[in-house]
């Protein structure tokens, strides 16, 4: 495999040492999948004992790697079999360690972003990762340099700089999901930190190769940082465009497209940093966020849920793997580098790094501040601060520690800067995640950004009421039965204490929703809520057939954009859809014989069809968010205010179908067969389904039944009904709306 540093570099004794990493003759490779497997079982029992603590689960996995690591080569192999997995896994080759962890986990975290969230949080993304890790790294080296009393020069200085500069993903995003961040300020910092390792990880192999004597004018730096930013974009770009195209000949099948998107993001990692030579992070960066914009819509009902599932168990797994693995190679690094470890002039000087990292990060976002509150969604000072203290470092980190120890001990680099390079990163990544990690969310809290609103607590009065007369219901159905009806309804309370508290006393929260209480801060908060119920409305349509995946692309980017502007707009989702909604203004020239009978039925029916399921599934959509909502608040002041906004909203896909009925009732017609062909198989689908459960069909027959079902949906999607056009002529001169065009 090739080294993120050039291997010709590394010395080959060197390089022996690293392969066979003094392990016991009597180890065995098995003895690595133990530790694996006990890894996975400690991280289990933490997660499960420090859920819903606000000690992070990823700094509970750094301390139990380090014990870990601390008992073993601290007690000289005390550990046995469990002992031999450990020095396995450290003995790993840091790219390697990369190559298995990293693109499963950056996938899943790209793939899994806002992709409308990110268009508005580009430009933020960019600074921060482009200038703000070259502000970090001459930060950090002027002050090493400067400071430190190791007679390092400007090379070595900022090559560590390089190395600390920036943000580990891994680190950031299990982070974010844990301490419960806004999800505008989670895609920033979540976005920041993939973008900014990737670029870390570029500048990181520019001042090594320059360490290793090789001389480098600005042309060169510039033309170097240029091929392997933009070449990994573009090689991510060419395998989404791919995959995607190759998914789209897949058909229910949840195993081939899980596969797909697994293998794939393994394939780009590897020909971007092992056969373009660029970086493979950014490549498989980007490769998310391709799937992410063009590909959602691909995976439905239970192959979505599927693939969703798969892929937090992915990150899942290897989370608690490289934590674990993180914290025993600190434990190594400090207890086998004696000579640097044990001289207390160390450990004091790690500390002042870790205020010189802390500070290069207030460095960072202070000089771009007045730019990052001008792009996208902006900044405010709150969230600044938790930018500030979000620049975890990781597993990335680490790798690239490691990999300057393993090339040390030459005439470049000497054995005891790469034991120094190793000891501070390992220092510095347990540093911020305990310290920065642990107190995150404590910050969140004294900054009053956990905090819930006025009107998210009357919808959680409300929601707890609404529990209430579910769980009464629910007793009162119980009183029919045969086997349940004999239950003590007291004796049900005393042990459902949400119950308890309820029944102390209930207040309706609809009564607080009346004309005095219209504030835009309520206002806000229902219209969001409503545009979420109209957006799960759409993914029910989509898995039911109603709409097609490039209508339901569209329909959700119509929600994104309007959820941009609930609080200085009433719901506007219906203005996205516009340009995609009208008659083509190139109906007069399908008066001429001359053009061909099939463009003309493409002309006319894809464009209307089109429309019409854009209009149809807005209009259906808003309808089911105005019975929820009506459901919900009753009839609210409130309710009724962003209710009727709805009614408007809906007016002119209303009057749209009434022209399209008026001007080609064949359009319709063709669209609701389609629809309802869809839907009937789609419950035929079900219903084998729901007879496989209850028992009465076997494996065969279930799968016999389910193929023939299949390959009418494949029929129905590949050579649906199509719309035979009348006669062109006839049809504009008898159609007044054509005539006007």
């Amino acid at each position: 495999m090739t080294s993120l540093i050039n291997p010709a570099y590394m010395l080959p004794e060197k390089a022996t040492s690293s392969s066979s990493f003094s392990v016991e003759s009597d180890s065995s490779p098995v003895d690595a999948v133990i530790f694996a497997g006990i890894s996975l079982v400690l991280g289990t029992a933490c997660r499960q004992l420090f859920n819903g603590t606000r000690v992070p689960y990823t700094v509970v996995l750094l301390v139990i790697g380090i014990a870990l690591g601390s008992i073993e080569y601290g007690s000289h192999h005390n550990l046995g079999k469990i002992g031999h997995g450990i020095r396995i896994w450290n003995g790993i080759n840091p790219d390697l360690l990369l190559a298995v962890f990293l693109p499963a986990l950056l996938f899943e975290s790209s793939f899994s972003m806002d992709v409308h969230q990110i268009k508005r949080c580009l430009g933020q993304m960019v600074l921060l990762a482009g200038p703000g890790v070259l502000i970090s790294t001459f930060s950090i080296g002027s002050l090493l340099k400067l400071t430190f009393p190791y007679n390092w020069d400007w090379k070595t200085s900022l090559l560590l700089g390089g190395l600390l500069g920036a943000t580990d993903p891994v680190a950031v995003v299990a982070l974010l999901k844990e301490v419960g961040a806004s999800k505008k300020l989670t895609t920033m910092i979540d976005g920041e930190s993939l973008m900014n390792d990737g670029v870390s990880v570029v500048v990181f192999q520019l001042f090594f190769k320059m360490v290793m004597g090789n001389d480098s004018d600005w042309g060169y730096i510039i033309k170097f940082l240029a091929q392997n930013s933009f070449g990994a974009v573009g090689i991510g770009i060419a395998f989404g465009i791919v995959s995607v195209l190759w998914l789209r000949f897949v058909f229910n099948d949840t195993v081939v497209q899980i596969t797909v998107t697994l293998s794939v993001s393994y394939f780009a990692y590897y020909t971007a940093q092992e056969w373009a030579g660029v970086s493979g992070i950014l490549t498989v960066m980007t490769l998310g966020m391709f799937f992410a914009a063009f590909a959602r819509t691909a995976f439905k009902g239970d192959s979505h849920q599927s693939l969703h599932h798969f892929w937090e168990m992915v990150a899942y797994i290897a989370n608690t793997l490289v934590f674990i693995l993180s914290g025993v190679i600190i434990a190594e690094g400090i207890l086998t580098g004696q000579k640097v470890s044990y001289q207390g002039n160390s450990w004091g000087f790690l500390f002042l790094l870790y205020l010189y990292v802390q500070l290069s990060r207030c460095v960072v976002v202070g000089i771009l501040y007045p730019l990052l509150r001008r792009f996208g969604y902006g900044l405010d000072w709150k969230e600044a601060i938790i930018l500030t203290w979000s620049g975890l470092r990781g597993a990335v980190s680490l790798s690239l520690a490691l990999s300057v120890k393993q090339s040390s001990g030459n005439f470049y680099l000497s054995s005891e800067t790469g034991t120094r390079f190793l000891f501070f990163t390992g220092g510095i990544v347990f540093l911020t995640l305990v310290v920065n990690g642990s107190t995150t969310q404590l910050l969140l809290h004294l900054l009053g950004m956990d905090s819930l609103t006025a009107t998210k607590k009357r919808i959680l009065e409300y929601t707890k009421c609404e529990m209430m007369n579910t769980a009464l219901k629910a007793f009162e159905n119980l009183g029919d039965d045969e086997e349940l009806g004999s239950a003590d309804w007291q004796t049900v309370i005393t042990h459902i204490s949400s119950l308890t508290d309820l029944e102390r006393g209930q207040v309706n929260p609809q009564n607080g929703y009346e004309a005095g209480n219209l504030d835009l801060t309520n206002i806000v908060d229902i219209r969001i809520r409503f545009l979420n119920g109209v957006q799960a409305a759409y993914w029910d349509m989509l898995d039911d057939g109603r709409i097609t995946q490039s209508t339901a692309s569209v329909l959700m980017q119509s929600v994104d954009e309007a959820l941009d502007l609930v609080s200085t707009e009433s719901l506007c989702d219906w203005r996205g859809l516009k340009p995609c909604v009208r008659f083509p203004n190139y109906y007069k020239f399908l008066q001429s014989r001359i053009i061909p009978r099939k463009l003309v039925t493409y002309l006319i029916v894809a464009r209307l069809e089109s429309a019409c399921y854009i209009s149809s599934a807005f209009l259906r959509g808003h309808r089911i968010a105005r019975q929820q909502l009506h459901d919900f608040l009753g009839n609210s002041n409130i309710a009724s205010t962003v209710i009727d906004e709805s009614e408007v909203e809906g007016e002119e896909a209303k009057q749209f179908l009434e022209d399209v009925r008026d001007s080609f009732p064949q359009v319709l017609s063709v669209l609701k067969t389609r629809q309802v062909t869809h839907y009937v198989l789609n419950h035929l689908n079900g219903y084998i389904k729901n007879l496989e459960k209850v028992g009465l069909l076997e494996g065969k027959e279930v799968s016999h039944l389910h193929d023939v079902v299949q390959s009418d949906l494949k029929k129905l999607l590949r050579n649906p009904p199509l719309l035979k056009l009348p006669n062109v002529n006839d049809l504009i001169a008898t159609n007044p709306l054509l005539r006007a065009l």
